[in-house]
């Protein structure tokens, strides 16, 4: 990590007035202060403004960098972190990084420099698949959701591609041979399902198409385009699937303004429980994601993590749940998978 005095030899000035520049205080001459900014750009220089005037004390505030404020999911896991955090004598700063790899990287960067315990995150797709960068942070982290390479992190997950898996087998068994499927772009979560949904496909002899299997922007919005072009293809599907709760409000608004009967014309599944599965008729057929699980277990490793830096890292694979309704054609049911 580049250090306040390494800002200094480099710039040729002291420690002392490399401090009043980052500052801005009066009393230093322009050109000395172009050259220090020039170093501090070069050497991409953090100054870590908590540490430097608390440095006995310890934080205990945790970061917590979602993908998505208003997916249903991240809501439920936040409540779950926040709860957990609370009794464990913490407090929580939330941060939304919107997929965007470079707005996760300035909350990382904001979370170390204004020296927090730890954070918990759940990546993009681009941090997840090249993480070790992310461990010069020096940041105590527990991801979540999304499964990160070449890193030595605690993870929390659910088995995405079974559960995919158990899912797409379900519509096939009960008759739908034609299934459109709409995965969450971005993030390791959509291509897993997406390999669970093709695997599902291949075991009972079906091929997937390129006209019924699409990646979409994990918003409602998208949800309703897709499904959109799907309906009007020469030959529709007859049951969709969607990753997640959004794209599923996005697919049920498009297949309500085309008029398709559920099931009679088409069936609909998805990825995650919300209050609303349950309300709209027919009853939707989802994937039930453990989130309070999720969010609970993530605190505590996370606090575990910080206040013993050197405990071996955890994966933990939480259990999913196929809760059977009515949109897909069949009496409601439920079991873990």
């Amino acid at each position: 990590m580049v250090k306040i005095k390494d800002v200094a030899d480099s710039a040729g000035v002291s420690t002392a007035t490399v401090s009043r520049v980052l500052a801005n205080k009066r009393h230093v001459r322009q050109e000395v202060k172009e050259r220090v900014m020039e170093v501090v750009k070069e050497l991409n220089y953090r100054p870590n403004r908590v540490a430097r005037s608390l440095r006995s004390q310890k934080s205990t505030i945790i970061g917590l960098i979602i993908s998505d404020i208003e997916n249903p999911f991240f809501q439920q896991v936040s409540r779950a972190v926040e709860d957990t955090a609370h009794e464990m004598g913490y407090s929580v700063m939330l941060c939304n990084n919107d997929e965007n790899p470079d707005k996760e990287e300035r909350y990382l960067h904001l979370i170390r420099d204004e020296n927090l315990a730890g954070v918990i995150l759940s990546p993009t797709r681009q941090t997840a698949d090249n993480f070790s960068e992310k461990s010069d942070l020096n940041i105590p982290m527990v991801v979540i959701d999304r499964r990160v390479s070449n890193a030595e992190v605690d993870n929390i997950l659910i088995d995405n591609e079974q559960a995919a898996h158990t899912l797409t087998t379900h519509l096939i068994e009960h008759g739908y041979r034609r299934i459109g499927a709409i995965f969450g772009m971005g993030s390791t979560t959509g291509r897993e399902r997406r390999e669970g949904f093709v695997r599902a496909l291949k075991e009972h002899d079906f091929q997937p198409s390129t006209d019924l299997v699409k990646y979409a922007n994990p918003r409602e919005e998208d949800g309703f385009n897709t499904t959109m072009k799907m309906l009007q293809l020469s030959e529709p599907p007859d049951a969709i699937l969607t990753s997640n709760s959004l794209l599923a409000a996005g697919a049920l608004r498009a297949l309500r303004e085309s008029r398709k009967a559920i099931p009679e014309e088409i069936a609909l599944a998805s990825f995650d429980e919300t209050t609303w599965a349950k309300l709209v008729v027919p009853a939707l057929t989802v994937i039930e994601q453990p989130t309070y699980e999720i969010g609970r277990t993530a605190a505590e490793l996370l606090i575990k993590r910080i206040k013993d830096p050197k405990r071996s890292n955890r994966e933990v694979i939480l259990k999913s749940k196929l809760i059977v309704r009515q949109s897909c054609g069949c009496p409601q049911s439920e079991g873990d998978l």
